[in-house]
């Protein structure tokens, strides 16, 4: 097993967790991690159903109530309160639902809220930062059309610009490539490039590991724990991947990337 790996005092970090306990019912399903998720960096968490890995973002977010420990940069989450730590961190959960009759520019102006005051009249910065959230997920053109009329993937492409409308320093998404058809998973893939170039930082949940594979870093998970944390080109992270999923993958250099294939 690989412990996650200490990031150097020089690093910038965006999320440190220590100590963290979670519990879904009756049953404990984080047990003590701890890890810490350089700034303006892609990580991606990755690892077999039932890993956890959805549970630990939603604890990173601050929607999980646990045990232990988090930073949001260099601050305690908890010290951090509504509108603060929603200016600061945005979220993109599995299976978001927003009003079916709202439109779809209203749905990603909701995105803004944690900019505005209360009954406050959305801001030309508002508008502005909606408009480029929209146009980044190809969703401008749909913008007077109800959510309700969608399909699933032009929804979670709404639904990612509400999370990047929000122009926060961290975003984290859980499956944010659910319905998304292979053309808009390379967009989205580019768009985080684009984020991160620009100083944010992102942190994706993904089922798809050889698209996990093009972060710069992976957390691997199993059983609750983290198993490795390391550079997504390094021989040590793809021995963690393949191991978790229990040799059945293996990982390859094809046209200057690594993808996971399956062993048969």
């Amino acid at each position: 097993m690989t412990l996650a790996r200490h990031v150097n005092a020089t690093d910038s970090i965006a999320i440190s967790a220590r100590a963290i306990r979670a519990r879904l019912g009756n049953d404990e399903v984080l047990h003590n991690i701890s890890l810490a998720l350089p700034a303006a960096r892609w990580t991606s968490i990755v690892g077999p159903n039932g890993a956890g890995k959805s549970t630990l973002l939603k604890v990173l977010a601050g929607l999980l109530a646990h045990s232990g420990d988090v930073a949001l940069l260099g601050q305690p989450l908890a010290d951090l309160r509504g509108r603060a730590r929603a200016q600061q961190l945005s979220w993109l959960g599995q299976n978001e639902s927003s009003a079916d009759d709202l439109t779809v520019y209203d749905v990603a102006m909701l995105g803004r809220l944690p900019h505005q005051a209360w009954l406050a009249p959305a801001s030309s910065a508002d508008h502005a930062a909606v408009e480029r959230a929209l146009l980044a997920t190809q969703a401008w053109d749909w913008r007077a059309r109800p959510l309700g009329h969608l399909s699933g993937g032009e929804r979670q492409r709404v639904l990612l610009a509400r999370a990047l409308a929000v122009e926060a320093q961290v975003l984290l998404m859980d499956e944010p490539l659910a319905n998304l058809d292979p053309p808009h998973q390379t967009d989205w893939l580019l768009m985080v490039r684009s984020l991160v170039a620009s100083g944010k930082t992102v942190v994706s949940v993904l089922h798809e590991i050889s698209f996990a594979l093009q972060a710069d870093e992976l957390v691997v998970m199993d059983q609750g724990r983290i198993t490795h944390q390391g550079a997504c080109h390094h021989a040590a992270t793809h021995r963690a991947l393949e191991d978790v999923f229990d040799h059945r993958i293996a990982i390859h250099p094809l046209a200057g990337q690594w993808v996971a294939l399956p062993k048969i």
